[in-house]
Order: structure tokens, then sequence, then C-alpha cells
């Protein structure tokens, strides 16, 4: 499972984020704090197209595309919190 496919109110767990080694989008999604073990949860999707979304990991609210949250891949889902 991918971040791409969670849903709003969804916690998980990060198990990776792939991509080519140097890939300037990798590296961004690292910095922004998606890294093994890490925590991030759906805050918001867009009504239309439902792209981008907005997930909180480490504190922080990010701003992704659907494509970008497809490179984290997840562990499992942990909670669902009711929206």
């Amino acid at each position: 499972m991918n971040l791409s496919e969670l849903k709003k109110g969804e916690i998980a767990r990060i198990a990776r984020v792939n991509g080519i080694e140097g890939d300037p989008i990798t590296l961004r999604l690292m910095e922004l704090g998606m890294v093994d073990g890490g925590e991030v949860e759906v805050v918001h999707e867009a009504p239309y197209g439902r792209d981008p979304i907005a997930v909180r990991v480490r504190g922080a609210l990010i701003a992704l595309r659907r494509s970008e949250a497809a490179r984290v891949e997840l562990l499992e889902s942990e909670e669902k919190v009711m929206s």
C-alpha cells in the first residue's frame, strides 16, 4: 500500500520512499520527514479528483500530489479517525 491510497483520517507508518537514487522529488519527500518508521496521516483531500492531498508528518502539514504520494510505501493502516 502507498500513501496515495490512504483515505482522509487514516494513519499509517512509512516503510520506505521509492524512487531513483538522487531523484529530486524522492530527496524532497525525505527532507520533508517521509522517513522509514515515521507516522503519516491524511488530513484533507481535494474534492474534485482528490488531488492534491494534505498529510501530517512529524507535526508538519504538507500538500502532495497523488503521484508524489504514490512513492511513499506504507507498512499498514493503524487507525481510522472518524471525520
